[in-house]
């Protein structure tokens, strides 16, 4: 970039044609005149080339002239930048992984499948968010620490599966608790989790609702959602005689319990009674978690009059130099 600091100097300009205009005319006028009978021999008379440069010296002037007054104005080149401040969410994942999550009222997925699936896209939707992944059933376990390579969580979500017979329950207090303790120390503004269930608390040693006011302690906001359809779904049976079979179970979402969690940390809660409302919820929750990105845009400028005053006293100097020695005219 390019710009004059105190342009108002570049009307001075407009004296230098009118200089220039008015050495023609002098010029012109004060010139003398001589009658020859014959031009022959003058035009025999050798032009030389330090007569043409003293008639420069007067153009020269007014270059130094207009050198002076565009340092006057203060010319300037600039360079253009930009400060992006970002503030990340730090955000974990908290997805139930016990055998009712194998119901298959999220077509054409189960639950777990839905969940991994919109957990995915919700992942992809993100830029600068570190995100961590928990997995709970009658344990919790810590999957992925808060990072920023969503290539290496994506995989761990892909290969997570339902948990082992001995470890199936539904321990949402102790899911709660592993997230907490994974964001607790956190540097970010805004600290969220988002927990997925399909049942009710019927294992682990804390209590969900400790669990919450202990993440509302440390400012973590939590988003529960309640995974399953209303009624009944069906749930698959491998049946050593008859192979794959489907058998109704009751929906048991304690809804109660997810509301009171989300309500104790100034979250949500949501209910998903199939895969396109799982995704708007998540896309919901994305809305709600923006992160905060800051662009100052500012642009330094290098002062540029020295140059041109400087060329103007080279000039000038040069000028003083040559009238006065190589080019200068005796009377």
């Amino acid at each position: 970039m390019f710009r004059f600091a105190d342009p108002q100097y570049l009307f001075l300009l407009i004296l230098i044609p009118l200089l220039a205009g008015y050495y023609i005319w002098r010029r012109r006028r004060l010139s003398g005149q001589m009658k020859y009978s014959t031009l022959r021999h003058v035009k025999t008379v050798p032009f030389s080339f330090r007569q043409m440069l003293h008639r420069q010296l007067y153009w020269l002037r007014l270059t130094v002239a207009a050198l002076v007054v565009l340092g006057l104005a203060r010319p300037q080149s600039g360079a253009r930048q930009e400060e992006i401040i970002t503030e990340g969410i730090n955000i974990m994942l908290v997805v139930d992984v016990s055998s009712s999550m194998l119901a298959e009222d999220f077509k054409p997925n189960n639950r777990l499948g839905a969940a991994k699936m919109v957990a995915r896209e919700f992942i992809q939707g993100r830029t600068n968010d570190p995100i961590g992944l928990v997995i709970f059933a009658g344990e919790a376990f810590s999957q992925c620490p808060l990072t920023l390579d969503y290539g290496v969580l994506m995989q761990i979500l892909d290969n997570t599966g339902i948990a082992p017979q001995e470890w199936d329950g539904t321990a949402i207090g102790n899911g709660l608790a592993t997230a907490v303790a994974r964001l607790k120390d956190g540097q970010a503004k805004s600290k969220v989790i988002i927990l997925l269930t399909d049942g009710e608390n019927n294992a682990g040693e804390v209590d969900p609702v400790t669990a919450a006011q202990v993440a509302h302690t440390f400012d973590i906001r939590v988003y529960t959602i309640g995974a399953g359809t209303r009624g009944t779904a069906m749930y698959p049976i491998d049946d050593p005689f008859f192979g794959k079979r489907y058998r109704p179970i009751p929906v048991q979402i304690d809804e109660e319990l997810l509301t009171r969690i989300a309500d104790i940390t100034g979250g949500r809660y949501f209910r998903a009674t199939d895969t396109q409302k799982l995704r708007e919820i998540y896309r919901e929750i994305g809305e709600l978690e923006k992160t905060k990105i800051e662009v100052k845009e500012f642009t330094r400028y290098t002062e540029l009059f020295i140059y041109f005053v400087g060329a103007g006293m080279a000039l000038l100097l040069l000028e003083i130099v040559l009238g006065n020695t190589w080019l200068r005219k005796l009377p």
